[in-house]
Protein backbone atom coordinates (compact mmCIF):
# COMPACT_ATOMS: atom_id res chain seq x y z
CA UNK A 1 0.00 0.00 0.00
CA UNK A 2 1.01 3.67 -0.31
CA UNK A 3 1.92 5.10 3.17
CA UNK A 4 3.08 8.37 2.15
CA UNK A 5 3.68 10.92 -0.67
CA UNK A 6 6.01 13.97 -0.40
CA UNK A 7 6.09 16.23 -3.75
CA UNK A 8 8.37 19.27 -3.65
CA UNK A 9 9.01 22.25 -6.13
CA UNK A 10 6.22 19.91 -8.61
CA UNK A 11 4.41 22.39 -10.90
CA UNK A 12 1.72 24.68 -8.34
CA UNK A 13 3.13 22.25 -5.16
CA UNK A 14 5.63 23.64 -2.74
CA UNK A 15 6.02 21.28 -0.45
CA UNK A 16 3.32 18.52 0.51
CA UNK A 17 3.50 15.08 2.90
CA UNK A 18 0.66 13.54 2.16
CA UNK A 19 0.11 9.87 4.47
CA UNK A 20 -2.55 7.84 3.70
CA UNK A 21 -4.75 4.80 5.58
CA UNK A 22 -4.87 1.26 4.34
CA UNK A 23 -8.59 1.27 3.22
CA UNK A 24 -10.75 3.44 0.91
CA UNK A 25 -9.74 7.25 0.72
CA UNK A 26 -11.34 9.99 -1.28
CA UNK A 27 -9.88 13.05 -2.06
CA UNK A 28 -12.22 15.88 -3.35
CA UNK A 29 -11.69 19.53 -4.71
CA UNK A 30 -13.01 22.59 -6.67
CA UNK A 31 -12.31 21.69 -10.86
CA UNK A 32 -8.57 22.84 -11.42
CA UNK A 33 -7.72 23.15 -7.65
CA UNK A 34 -4.97 20.64 -8.67
CA UNK A 35 -6.24 16.95 -7.99
CA UNK A 36 -4.77 15.93 -11.29
CA UNK A 37 -1.18 17.43 -10.46
CA UNK A 38 -0.74 15.30 -7.30
CA UNK A 39 -1.79 12.28 -9.44
CA UNK A 40 0.62 13.67 -12.27
CA UNK A 41 3.69 14.02 -9.55
CA UNK A 42 2.42 10.15 -8.47
CA UNK A 43 2.74 8.99 -11.84
CA UNK A 44 6.50 10.71 -12.12
CA UNK A 45 7.73 8.50 -9.22
CA UNK A 46 6.42 5.43 -10.97
CA UNK A 47 8.36 6.09 -13.87
CA UNK A 48 6.36 7.63 -16.14
CA UNK A 49 7.41 10.13 -19.25
CA UNK A 50 8.67 13.48 -17.32
CA UNK A 51 8.66 17.37 -19.05
CA UNK A 52 10.97 19.58 -17.62
CA UNK A 53 7.28 22.11 -17.22
CA UNK A 54 6.93 19.46 -14.19
CA UNK A 55 9.85 22.00 -12.17
CA UNK A 56 7.89 24.69 -10.19
CA UNK A 57 9.09 28.15 -11.69
CA UNK A 58 11.93 29.39 -10.23
CA UNK A 59 13.50 26.19 -8.89
CA UNK A 60 16.34 23.91 -10.15
CA UNK A 61 14.87 20.86 -9.22
CA UNK A 62 11.12 18.91 -8.31
CA UNK A 63 11.60 16.09 -5.64
CA UNK A 64 9.03 13.44 -5.32
CA UNK A 65 8.85 10.53 -3.11
CA UNK A 66 6.76 7.15 -2.41
CA UNK A 67 6.82 5.08 0.45
CA UNK A 68 4.86 1.68 0.10
CA UNK A 69 4.29 -1.31 2.52
CA UNK A 70 5.21 -4.07 0.77
CA UNK A 71 5.41 -6.49 3.78
CA UNK A 72 2.61 -8.74 2.17
CA UNK A 73 3.53 -8.72 -1.49
CA UNK A 74 6.84 -11.06 -1.62
CA UNK A 75 8.95 -8.84 -3.98
CA UNK A 76 12.39 -10.29 -2.84
CA UNK A 77 13.24 -11.79 -6.08
CA UNK A 78 12.57 -8.65 -8.00
CA UNK A 79 15.01 -6.96 -6.18
CA UNK A 80 17.48 -9.74 -6.39
CA UNK A 81 16.94 -9.79 -9.81
CA UNK A 82 17.92 -6.54 -10.14
CA UNK A 83 20.10 -6.16 -7.89
CA UNK A 84 18.17 -3.99 -5.77
CA UNK A 85 18.69 -3.79 -1.82
CA UNK A 86 15.96 -5.34 -0.20
CA UNK A 87 13.83 -4.23 2.55
CA UNK A 88 10.85 -6.87 3.08
CA UNK A 89 8.39 -3.56 4.94
CA UNK A 90 9.25 -0.86 3.20
CA UNK A 91 10.09 0.06 -0.29
CA UNK A 92 10.97 4.00 -1.05
CA UNK A 93 10.61 5.35 -4.83
CA UNK A 94 12.23 9.00 -5.20
CA UNK A 95 12.27 10.81 -8.19
CA UNK A 96 14.18 13.87 -9.36
CA UNK A 97 13.66 16.24 -12.19
CA UNK A 98 15.75 19.01 -13.07
CA UNK A 99 14.99 22.49 -14.95
CA UNK A 100 17.34 21.22 -17.29
CA UNK A 101 15.78 18.28 -18.16
CA UNK A 102 18.40 15.99 -16.08
CA UNK A 103 16.27 13.00 -14.26
CA UNK A 104 17.41 10.87 -11.12
CA UNK A 105 15.43 7.75 -10.15
CA UNK A 106 16.10 6.08 -6.57
CA UNK A 107 14.57 2.86 -5.39
CA UNK A 108 15.80 2.48 -1.62
CA UNK A 109 18.36 5.25 -2.28
CA UNK A 110 20.12 2.95 -5.04
CA UNK A 111 20.21 4.77 -8.18
CA UNK A 112 18.36 3.06 -10.94
CA UNK A 113 17.10 3.15 -14.50
CA UNK A 114 13.51 4.20 -15.55
CA UNK A 115 12.72 1.01 -16.84
CA UNK A 116 13.25 -0.60 -13.51
CA UNK A 117 11.44 1.84 -11.47
CA UNK A 118 8.49 1.63 -14.42
CA UNK A 119 8.01 -1.90 -13.77
CA UNK A 120 8.65 -2.03 -10.16
CA UNK A 121 5.70 1.20 -9.81
CA UNK A 122 3.46 -1.29 -11.64
CA UNK A 123 3.68 -4.45 -9.41
CA UNK A 124 2.91 -1.70 -6.62
CA UNK A 125 -0.24 0.48 -7.66
CA UNK A 126 -2.82 0.34 -10.26
CA UNK A 127 -3.53 4.23 -11.34
CA UNK A 128 -6.99 3.92 -13.22
CA UNK A 129 -7.87 7.28 -15.07
CA UNK A 130 -10.62 8.12 -17.95
CA UNK A 131 -7.82 7.06 -20.81
CA UNK A 132 -8.04 4.10 -19.32
CA UNK A 133 -11.33 3.34 -20.03
CA UNK A 134 -9.85 3.09 -23.56
CA UNK A 135 -7.85 -0.34 -22.81
CA UNK A 136 -11.23 -2.13 -22.53
CA UNK A 137 -11.65 -2.40 -26.52
CA UNK A 138 -7.93 -3.61 -26.37
CA UNK A 139 -7.71 -7.43 -26.84
CA UNK A 140 -4.63 -7.46 -25.03
CA UNK A 141 -6.01 -6.38 -22.12
CA UNK A 142 -9.08 -8.41 -22.47
CA UNK A 143 -6.69 -11.35 -22.84
CA UNK A 144 -4.90 -10.31 -19.32
CA UNK A 145 -8.39 -10.17 -17.83
CA UNK A 146 -9.73 -13.67 -18.54
CA UNK A 147 -6.13 -15.30 -17.77
CA UNK A 148 -5.83 -13.17 -14.13
CA UNK A 149 -9.54 -14.58 -13.32
CA UNK A 150 -8.11 -18.13 -14.59
CA UNK A 151 -5.19 -17.85 -12.59
CA UNK A 152 -3.19 -18.54 -16.05
CA UNK A 153 0.21 -17.16 -14.74
CA UNK A 154 1.69 -20.65 -14.25
CA UNK A 155 0.28 -22.03 -16.94
CA UNK A 156 1.56 -18.86 -18.93
CA UNK A 157 4.73 -19.21 -18.01
CA UNK A 158 5.09 -22.88 -18.97
CA UNK A 159 3.44 -22.06 -22.34
CA UNK A 160 5.94 -19.30 -22.73
CA UNK A 161 8.60 -21.53 -22.43
CA UNK A 162 7.40 -24.07 -25.22
CA UNK A 163 6.71 -20.96 -27.42
CA UNK A 164 10.10 -19.71 -26.84
CA UNK A 165 11.54 -23.14 -27.68
CA UNK A 166 9.28 -23.45 -30.62
CA UNK A 167 9.99 -20.11 -31.90
CA UNK A 168 13.79 -20.91 -31.40
CA UNK A 169 13.51 -24.38 -33.62
CA UNK A 170 11.14 -22.43 -36.44
CA UNK A 171 14.09 -19.91 -36.60
CA UNK A 172 16.87 -22.58 -36.70
CA UNK A 173 15.00 -24.62 -39.42
CA UNK A 174 14.39 -21.42 -41.48
CA UNK A 175 18.08 -20.52 -41.22
CA UNK A 176 19.25 -23.20 -42.11
CA UNK A 177 17.08 -24.13 -45.27
CA UNK A 178 18.11 -20.42 -46.05
CA UNK A 179 21.79 -21.61 -45.82
CA UNK A 180 21.20 -25.33 -47.99
CA UNK A 181 19.38 -23.49 -50.78
CA UNK A 182 22.27 -20.44 -50.96
CA UNK A 183 25.26 -22.76 -50.58
CA UNK A 184 23.24 -25.14 -53.49
CA UNK A 185 22.97 -22.41 -56.13
CA UNK A 186 26.79 -21.91 -55.42
CA UNK A 187 27.46 -25.20 -55.43
CA UNK A 188 29.06 -25.94 -58.59
CA UNK A 189 31.51 -23.34 -58.26
CA UNK A 190 32.66 -24.30 -54.76
CA UNK A 191 32.88 -27.86 -56.02
CA UNK A 192 35.48 -26.41 -59.03
CA UNK A 193 37.04 -24.28 -56.12
CA UNK A 194 37.71 -27.00 -53.98
CA UNK A 195 39.18 -29.43 -56.20
CA UNK A 196 41.72 -27.37 -57.17
CA UNK A 197 42.60 -26.67 -53.95
CA UNK A 198 42.48 -30.24 -53.30
CA UNK A 199 44.17 -31.50 -56.39
CA UNK A 200 47.41 -29.15 -55.50
CA UNK A 201 48.17 -31.27 -52.79
CA UNK A 202 49.14 -28.24 -50.46
CA UNK A 203 51.10 -29.06 -47.57
CA UNK A 204 52.42 -26.65 -44.46
CA UNK A 205 55.39 -24.84 -44.99
CA UNK A 206 56.02 -26.05 -48.85
CA UNK A 207 56.03 -22.90 -49.99
CA UNK A 208 59.09 -21.74 -47.87
CA UNK A 209 60.80 -24.77 -48.52
CA UNK A 210 60.32 -24.81 -51.83
CA UNK A 211 61.73 -20.91 -52.47
CA UNK A 212 65.05 -21.89 -50.06
CA UNK A 213 65.55 -25.18 -52.54
CA UNK A 214 65.21 -22.74 -55.48
CA UNK A 215 67.74 -20.10 -54.21
CA UNK A 216 70.00 -23.21 -53.80
CA UNK A 217 69.53 -24.80 -57.26
CA UNK A 218 69.82 -21.43 -58.99
CA UNK A 219 73.19 -20.86 -57.13
CA UNK A 220 74.64 -24.17 -57.56
CA UNK A 221 77.83 -23.43 -59.31
CA UNK A 222 78.92 -20.62 -56.87
CA UNK A 223 77.83 -22.44 -53.68
CA UNK A 224 79.94 -25.40 -54.72
CA UNK A 225 83.20 -22.94 -55.72
CA UNK A 226 82.81 -21.53 -52.07
CA UNK A 227 82.43 -25.21 -49.90
CA UNK A 228 85.57 -25.85 -51.95
CA UNK A 229 87.61 -22.88 -51.26
CA UNK A 230 86.59 -23.38 -47.52
CA UNK A 231 87.52 -26.82 -47.47
CA UNK A 232 90.53 -26.12 -49.09
CA UNK A 233 91.28 -23.47 -46.65
CA UNK A 234 91.00 -26.12 -43.80
CA UNK A 235 92.15 -29.29 -44.69
CA UNK A 236 94.72 -28.33 -47.56
CA UNK A 237 98.30 -30.30 -47.87
CA UNK A 238 100.30 -28.23 -47.03
CA UNK A 239 98.53 -24.97 -46.24
CA UNK A 240 95.51 -26.22 -44.45
CA UNK A 241 94.45 -24.85 -41.26
CA UNK A 242 93.75 -28.55 -39.45
CA UNK A 243 97.43 -29.14 -40.31
CA UNK A 244 98.77 -26.14 -38.47
CA UNK A 245 96.15 -26.57 -35.64
CA UNK A 246 97.30 -30.47 -35.67
CA UNK A 247 100.95 -29.67 -34.69
CA UNK A 248 100.18 -26.80 -32.44
CA UNK A 249 98.47 -29.39 -30.39
CA UNK A 250 101.60 -31.85 -30.70
CA UNK A 251 103.68 -28.59 -28.80
CA UNK A 252 101.08 -28.03 -26.27
CA UNK A 253 100.86 -31.57 -25.31
CA UNK A 254 105.19 -31.71 -25.30
CA UNK A 255 105.54 -28.46 -23.03
CA UNK A 256 103.07 -30.12 -20.36
CA UNK A 257 106.67 -31.79 -18.31
CA UNK A 258 107.96 -28.33 -18.25
CA UNK A 259 104.94 -25.84 -18.00
CA UNK A 260 102.25 -27.42 -16.48
CA UNK A 261 99.41 -24.60 -17.71
CA UNK A 262 100.39 -26.03 -21.17
CA UNK A 263 98.04 -29.08 -19.95
CA UNK A 264 94.81 -26.51 -20.54
CA UNK A 265 96.16 -25.56 -23.92
CA UNK A 266 96.50 -28.95 -25.54
CA UNK A 267 92.62 -29.91 -24.06
CA UNK A 268 91.38 -26.65 -25.92
CA UNK A 269 93.38 -27.21 -28.89
CA UNK A 270 92.40 -30.79 -29.38
CA UNK A 271 88.82 -29.83 -28.89
CA UNK A 272 89.18 -27.04 -31.45
CA UNK A 273 91.30 -29.33 -34.15
CA UNK A 274 88.16 -32.33 -33.21
CA UNK A 275 85.71 -29.53 -34.17
CA UNK A 276 86.89 -27.79 -37.15
CA UNK A 277 87.98 -31.67 -38.72
CA UNK A 278 84.13 -31.87 -38.40
CA UNK A 279 83.61 -28.87 -39.96
CA UNK A 280 85.81 -29.51 -43.10
CA UNK A 281 83.98 -32.78 -43.44
CA UNK A 282 80.63 -31.94 -43.63
CA UNK A 283 82.12 -29.43 -45.92
CA UNK A 284 83.47 -31.57 -48.22
CA UNK A 285 79.90 -33.34 -48.15
CA UNK A 286 77.92 -30.44 -48.61
CA UNK A 287 80.47 -30.15 -51.94
CA UNK A 288 79.45 -33.69 -52.77
CA UNK A 289 75.32 -33.38 -52.52
CA UNK A 290 75.61 -29.89 -54.12
CA UNK A 291 74.58 -30.33 -57.59
CA UNK A 292 73.28 -28.62 -60.54
CA UNK A 293 70.05 -29.98 -61.57
CA UNK A 294 67.92 -28.37 -63.81
CA UNK A 295 65.13 -30.48 -64.53
CA UNK A 296 64.69 -30.63 -60.55
CA UNK A 297 65.02 -26.50 -60.58
CA UNK A 298 62.31 -26.59 -63.66
CA UNK A 299 59.88 -28.49 -61.04
CA UNK A 300 60.46 -26.52 -58.02
CA UNK A 301 60.23 -23.63 -60.55
CA UNK A 302 56.47 -24.84 -62.04
CA UNK A 303 55.51 -26.14 -58.35
CA UNK A 304 55.99 -21.78 -56.95
CA UNK A 305 54.35 -20.51 -59.95
CA UNK A 306 51.03 -22.89 -59.09
CA UNK A 307 51.31 -21.75 -55.08
CA UNK A 308 51.55 -18.19 -56.62
CA UNK A 309 49.01 -18.45 -58.84
CA UNK A 310 46.34 -19.99 -56.49
CA UNK A 311 47.00 -17.42 -53.79
CA UNK A 312 46.92 -14.24 -56.35
CA UNK A 313 43.26 -16.09 -57.41
CA UNK A 314 41.99 -16.35 -53.97
CA UNK A 315 43.69 -12.83 -52.48
CA UNK A 316 45.45 -14.91 -49.73
CA UNK A 317 48.85 -14.58 -48.91
CA UNK A 318 50.21 -18.10 -48.06
CA UNK A 319 49.71 -22.17 -48.15
CA UNK A 320 48.57 -22.19 -44.90
CA UNK A 321 45.39 -19.68 -45.62
CA UNK A 322 44.97 -21.88 -48.90
CA UNK A 323 44.35 -25.02 -46.81
CA UNK A 324 42.86 -23.21 -44.21
CA UNK A 325 40.19 -22.44 -47.63
CA UNK A 326 40.31 -25.63 -48.54
CA UNK A 327 38.73 -27.09 -45.74
CA UNK A 328 36.31 -24.12 -45.29
CA UNK A 329 34.99 -25.58 -48.82
CA UNK A 330 34.75 -29.21 -47.90
CA UNK A 331 32.62 -28.08 -45.04
CA UNK A 332 30.51 -26.30 -47.07
CA UNK A 333 29.57 -29.19 -49.28
CA UNK A 334 29.65 -31.61 -46.51
CA UNK A 335 26.90 -29.57 -45.61
CA UNK A 336 25.12 -29.68 -49.05
CA UNK A 337 25.72 -33.43 -49.35
CA UNK A 338 24.44 -33.65 -45.24
CA UNK A 339 21.67 -31.19 -45.90
CA UNK A 340 18.55 -33.50 -46.45
CA UNK A 341 19.18 -35.55 -42.94
CA UNK A 342 20.61 -31.91 -40.88
CA UNK A 343 17.05 -30.55 -42.17
CA UNK A 344 15.28 -33.59 -41.40
CA UNK A 345 16.30 -33.81 -37.94
CA UNK A 346 15.54 -30.06 -37.44
CA UNK A 347 11.84 -30.57 -38.88
CA UNK A 348 11.37 -33.49 -36.46
CA UNK A 349 13.02 -31.23 -33.42
CA UNK A 350 10.40 -28.80 -34.61
CA UNK A 351 7.16 -30.81 -35.05
CA UNK A 352 8.16 -32.24 -31.31
CA UNK A 353 8.21 -28.41 -29.90
CA UNK A 354 5.08 -27.61 -31.96
CA UNK A 355 3.16 -30.10 -30.36
CA UNK A 356 4.48 -29.72 -26.82
CA UNK A 357 3.46 -25.79 -27.40
CA UNK A 358 0.22 -26.71 -28.77
CA UNK A 359 -0.53 -29.05 -25.72
CA UNK A 360 0.27 -26.01 -23.66
CA UNK A 361 -1.98 -23.73 -25.60
CA UNK A 362 -4.85 -26.04 -25.31
CA UNK A 363 -4.79 -26.17 -21.55
CA UNK A 364 -4.83 -22.39 -21.86
CA UNK A 365 -7.71 -22.58 -24.11
CA UNK A 366 -9.50 -25.09 -21.78
CA UNK A 367 -9.56 -22.54 -18.69
CA UNK A 368 -9.91 -19.75 -20.44
CA UNK A 369 -13.19 -21.28 -21.94
CA UNK A 370 -14.13 -22.18 -18.61
CA UNK A 371 -13.72 -18.94 -16.55
CA UNK A 372 -15.34 -16.97 -19.65
CA UNK A 373 -18.73 -18.08 -18.30
CA UNK A 374 -18.23 -17.11 -14.67
CA UNK A 375 -16.52 -13.63 -15.65
CA UNK A 376 -19.78 -12.53 -17.78
CA UNK A 377 -22.23 -13.91 -14.98
CA UNK A 378 -20.03 -11.73 -12.61
CA UNK A 379 -19.85 -8.64 -14.85
CA UNK A 380 -23.74 -8.88 -15.49
CA UNK A 381 -24.68 -8.97 -11.78
CA UNK A 382 -22.42 -6.14 -11.09
CA UNK A 383 -23.77 -3.39 -13.78
CA UNK A 384 -27.12 -4.88 -12.65
CA UNK A 385 -25.88 -3.19 -9.01
CA UNK A 386 -24.72 -0.63 -11.58
CA UNK A 387 -28.59 0.08 -13.15
CA UNK A 388 -28.03 -1.29 -15.46
CA UNK A 389 -30.19 -4.63 -15.34
CA UNK A 390 -30.63 -5.68 -18.74
CA UNK A 391 -27.00 -5.37 -19.95
CA UNK A 392 -25.34 -8.39 -21.55
CA UNK A 393 -21.93 -9.11 -21.41
CA UNK A 394 -19.84 -12.12 -22.86
CA UNK A 395 -17.00 -13.45 -23.92
CA UNK A 396 -16.07 -14.58 -27.14
CA UNK A 397 -12.71 -16.94 -27.72
CA UNK A 398 -11.65 -17.65 -31.08
CA UNK A 399 -9.11 -19.95 -32.47
CA UNK A 400 -6.13 -18.50 -34.30
CA UNK A 401 -4.67 -19.53 -37.20
CA UNK A 402 -0.98 -19.44 -36.01
CA UNK A 403 -0.15 -19.27 -31.98
CA UNK A 404 1.78 -16.58 -30.75
CA UNK A 405 3.06 -15.48 -27.53
CA UNK A 406 -0.52 -15.47 -25.98
CA UNK A 407 -1.80 -18.87 -26.76
CA UNK A 408 -3.89 -20.06 -29.66
CA UNK A 409 -7.03 -17.53 -28.59
CA UNK A 410 -8.23 -14.76 -29.67
CA UNK A 411 -10.51 -12.79 -27.29
CA UNK A 412 -13.52 -10.71 -27.64
CA UNK A 413 -15.29 -8.52 -25.35
CA UNK A 414 -19.06 -8.55 -26.59
CA UNK A 415 -21.54 -5.73 -24.88
CA UNK A 416 -25.36 -4.77 -25.06
CA UNK A 417 -26.76 -2.45 -22.68
CA UNK A 418 -30.19 -3.93 -23.28
CA UNK A 419 -31.85 -6.98 -24.17
CA UNK A 420 -33.10 -5.65 -27.68
CA UNK A 421 -29.84 -5.03 -29.27
CA UNK A 422 -27.44 -7.61 -30.14
CA UNK A 423 -23.85 -8.23 -28.64
CA UNK A 424 -21.44 -6.27 -29.95
CA UNK A 425 -17.06 -5.07 -29.60
CA UNK A 426 -17.17 -3.29 -26.10
CA UNK A 427 -15.00 -0.35 -28.09
CA UNK A 428 -18.03 -0.84 -30.61
CA UNK A 429 -21.19 0.02 -28.74
CA UNK A 430 -20.43 0.92 -25.02
CA UNK A 431 -20.77 4.90 -24.04
CA UNK A 432 -18.44 7.10 -22.06
CA UNK A 433 -20.47 6.37 -19.05
CA UNK A 434 -21.30 2.83 -19.67
CA UNK A 435 -17.54 2.44 -20.31
CA UNK A 436 -16.68 3.24 -16.92
CA UNK A 437 -19.18 1.35 -14.87
CA UNK A 438 -18.14 -1.28 -17.23
CA UNK A 439 -14.55 -1.03 -16.10
CA UNK A 440 -15.01 -0.61 -12.51
CA UNK A 441 -16.64 -3.84 -12.52
CA UNK A 442 -13.94 -5.41 -14.25
CA UNK A 443 -11.19 -3.74 -11.82
CA UNK A 444 -13.14 -5.04 -9.01
CA UNK A 445 -13.21 -8.53 -10.38
CA UNK A 446 -10.11 -8.78 -10.73
CA UNK A 447 -8.65 -7.06 -7.97
CA UNK A 448 -8.32 -10.22 -5.22
CA UNK A 449 -6.36 -11.67 -8.26
CA UNK A 450 -3.80 -9.39 -9.42
CA UNK A 451 -2.50 -8.56 -5.82
CA UNK A 452 -1.66 -5.17 -6.09
CA UNK A 453 -1.01 -3.72 -2.79
CA UNK A 454 -3.24 -0.31 -4.09
CA UNK A 455 -5.48 0.94 -6.68
CA UNK A 456 -6.15 4.43 -7.44
CA UNK A 457 -9.46 5.26 -9.27
CA UNK A 458 -9.04 8.91 -11.33
CA UNK A 459 -12.89 9.98 -12.02
CA UNK A 460 -13.71 6.79 -13.11
CA UNK A 461 -17.23 7.67 -12.37
CA UNK A 462 -17.31 10.85 -14.62
CA UNK A 463 -20.76 10.36 -16.51
CA UNK A 464 -22.84 8.76 -13.45
CA UNK A 465 -24.73 10.44 -10.93
CA UNK A 466 -27.54 9.78 -8.42
CA UNK A 467 -28.32 6.36 -7.29
CA UNK A 468 -25.31 4.62 -9.81
CA UNK A 469 -22.72 7.20 -8.45
CA UNK A 470 -23.97 5.68 -4.68
CA UNK A 471 -23.89 2.49 -6.26
CA UNK A 472 -20.49 3.06 -7.80
CA UNK A 473 -19.30 4.42 -4.44
CA UNK A 474 -20.49 1.08 -2.42
CA UNK A 475 -18.52 -1.06 -5.12
CA UNK A 476 -14.98 0.91 -3.95
CA UNK A 477 -15.86 0.88 -0.17
CA UNK A 478 -16.17 -3.24 -0.34
CA UNK A 479 -13.07 -2.97 -2.22
CA UNK A 480 -11.53 -0.65 0.15
CA UNK A 481 -11.74 -3.58 2.65
CA UNK A 482 -9.47 -5.64 0.52
CA UNK A 483 -6.97 -3.02 -0.17
CA UNK A 484 -5.88 0.49 -0.39
CA UNK A 485 -8.64 2.02 -2.81
CA UNK A 486 -7.99 6.32 -3.36
CA UNK A 487 -10.71 7.66 -5.64
CA UNK A 488 -10.37 11.25 -6.67
CA UNK A 489 -14.07 12.47 -7.27
CA UNK A 490 -16.42 14.93 -8.05
CA UNK A 491 -19.49 13.32 -6.78
CA UNK A 492 -20.70 13.34 -3.28
CA UNK A 493 -22.09 9.86 -3.28
CA UNK A 494 -18.59 8.84 -3.84
CA UNK A 495 -17.02 11.33 -1.38
CA UNK A 496 -19.33 10.21 0.96
CA UNK A 497 -17.77 6.64 1.42
CA UNK A 498 -14.61 7.27 2.24
CA UNK A 499 -12.98 6.19 5.48
CA UNK A 500 -10.46 8.98 5.14
CA UNK A 501 -11.49 12.42 2.94
CA UNK A 502 -8.84 14.94 1.39
CA UNK A 503 -9.38 18.15 -0.22
CA UNK A 504 -7.34 19.75 -2.51
CA UNK A 505 -7.42 23.62 -2.93
CA UNK A 506 -5.41 26.33 -4.21
CA UNK A 507 -3.86 28.78 -1.87
CA UNK A 508 -2.89 32.64 -2.84
CA UNK A 509 0.55 33.80 -1.66
CA UNK A 510 2.11 37.11 -1.69
CA UNK A 511 4.42 35.67 -4.72
CA UNK A 512 2.24 32.90 -6.09
CA UNK A 513 -0.65 30.70 -6.01
CA UNK A 514 -0.02 27.17 -4.45
CA UNK A 515 -2.01 23.67 -4.75
CA UNK A 516 -2.27 22.45 -1.17
CA UNK A 517 -3.76 19.43 0.81
CA UNK A 518 -5.32 18.53 4.62
CA UNK A 519 -7.03 15.64 5.20
CA UNK A 520 -11.02 17.10 6.65
CA UNK A 521 -12.16 16.64 10.23
CA UNK A 522 -15.72 15.05 10.67
CA UNK A 523 -17.26 18.89 10.57
CA UNK A 524 -15.07 20.04 7.55
CA UNK A 525 -16.23 16.47 5.41
CA UNK A 526 -20.07 17.39 6.35
CA UNK A 527 -19.06 20.99 5.12
CA UNK A 528 -17.09 19.74 1.60
CA UNK A 529 -19.85 16.82 1.04
CA UNK A 530 -22.28 19.37 1.17
CA UNK A 531 -20.60 21.84 -1.04
CA UNK A 532 -20.21 19.23 -3.59
CA UNK A 533 -24.14 18.35 -3.25
CA UNK A 534 -25.48 22.10 -3.59
CA UNK A 535 -22.43 24.01 -4.98
CA UNK A 536 -20.43 27.05 -3.40
CA UNK A 537 -23.71 28.63 -0.61
CA UNK A 538 -24.07 25.90 1.78
CA UNK A 539 -27.76 25.37 2.77
CA UNK A 540 -29.29 23.76 5.77
CA UNK A 541 -30.85 20.99 3.47
CA UNK A 542 -27.74 20.26 1.77
CA UNK A 543 -26.02 19.84 5.32
CA UNK A 544 -28.59 18.05 5.98
CA UNK A 545 -28.10 15.26 2.82
CA UNK A 546 -24.30 15.53 2.98
CA UNK A 547 -25.09 14.20 7.24
CA UNK A 548 -27.12 11.17 5.51
CA UNK A 549 -24.92 10.77 3.15
CA UNK A 550 -22.03 10.22 5.63
CA UNK A 551 -24.62 8.37 7.99
CA UNK A 552 -23.85 10.89 10.20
Amino acid sequence: MLKSLFIQHYVLIDNLDIRFSDSFTVITGETGAGKSIILGALSLVLGQRADTKCVKSGEDKCVIEAVFDISQYHMKDFFVENDLDFDERTCTLRRELFSSGKTRTFVNDSPVALHVMRDLGAQLIDIHSQHQNLLLGNTKFQMQVVDVMAQNKPLLQSYGKEYSTYESARRQLASVKEKVSNLKQEEDYIRSQFQQLDEAQLTDNEQEDLENEQETLTHAEDIKAALYKIATLMNGDDTGGLLKLKEARATAQALERYYPAAHEMAERLDVAYIDLKDLANETESGIEEIDSDPDRLQFVERRLDTLYTLQQKHRLSSVAELIELRETLRRRLDTIESSDEQLAALSEELEIARQRMLEQAELLSRQRMEVAGDISARIVDMLAQLGMPNARFSIELLRKQSPDADGMDDVRFLFAANRTTDLESVAIVASGGEVSRLMLCIKAMIAGFTALPAIIFDEVDMGVSGDIADRMGNIMQELGAKMQVIAITHLPQVASKGKEHYFVYKQDTSQDTLTQIRKLTHGERINEVARMLSGASLTDASIANARELLQL
